[in-house]
């Protein structure tokens, strides 16, 4: 079963929950598919880290062979080749790596090369299986680290708890593809409304069995009335705490805290229960 946490911004509490179920459920595995901002890695402090690099490929033209026809550039969605100055020149950039300006050329005049997208890490602690994934600096697009994140553990017999990045964007989508439930994490206010109806809309636009934690509860009443506007099941509030908070940015797991350990089970246990209805 593969579980998504999401949250419509970064500083919810996104990772700080699935690290926490992770780490309470029994032979489970950990995936950091926040691309760009992984810090799974920060809670799980493994002795020994595997490294994989991720490549993406991206056309190169043989100007002495293409005919000048134009038929990649018009092919192209993403506004990646253009013809300028009598050759088709490519920005890497927009390239989507679809392959199809290769396919589509009537004379070969393309091939594609690797470029070093980003790496997968890889390790366990405890009773934890933990990936990975990191973008290098300036890449526009963690996507395809995802895929190959996802690719690992698509046939593995263990619960996968996916830490998603913050947003509703395509890395997002990516991340949650294949779960069987998400996890909306939202705050109390205004804003954390706001992201809340944006992870909810993206959810159930992916036909997603999705429940609710509400993070550095208070009185509000806000984040409640959408729920249950929406009947969006409440699975637990995490309260606004100090120690909790203290815990966390530390880098350590609150659901080892005697003071904290009986809420986050109850939480694992709704997610297990209703992840499997």
């Amino acid at each position: 079963m593969q579980i998504a946490v999401l949250s419509g911004k970064g500083g919810t509490g996104k990772t700080l929950l699935s690290v926490n179920l992770s780490h309470l459920a029994n032979n489970s595995v950990y995936v950091d598919c926040d691309v760009e901002e992984p810090n799974g890695l920060l809670y799980y402090k493994i002795p020994k880290i595997e490294e994989e690099i991720v490549y993406t490929q991206y056309p190169v033209v043989n100007h002495d062979t293409c005919i000048g026809c134009r038929k990649c550039t018009d092919f192209c969605q993403f506004n990646a080749m253009a013809f300028i100055l009598g050759k088709v020149r490519v920005f890497k950039e927009l390239c989507h790596s679809c392959g199809g300006c290769k396919i589509i050329c009537p004379v070969n005049a393309i091939e594609e090369r690797d470029k070093e997208l980003g790496k997968i890490k890889h390790g366990f602690y405890q009773g934890t299986e933990v990936y990975s994934g990191e973008m290098r600096v300036g890449e526009e697009s963690g996507v395809p680290i995802i895929k190959a994140l996802l690719k690992k553990v698509e046939n593995i017999d263990k619960t996968v708890f996916i830490d998603s990045p913050p947003g509703n964007g395509c890395s997002v989508m990516e991340s949650i593809s294949d779960a069987d439930y998400c996890v909306l994490v939202a705050e109390p206010s205004i804003f954390g409304l706001h992201n809340l109806n944006m992870v909810y809309t993206l959810a159930k636009n992916f036909n997603k069995k999705v429940g609710l934690v509400i993070n550095k509860a208070t009185d509000d009443e806000i984040i409640k009335k959408f729920a249950l506007d929406n009947q969006i099941n409440v699975l637990a509030e995490i309260p606004m705490d100090l120690d909790l908070a203290r815990i966390n940015s530390n880098g350590n797991f609150v659901s080892d805290d005697s003071r904290f350990r009986p809420l986050f089970m109850t939480i694992l246990d709704k997610v297990l229960r209703e992840g499997t209805q």
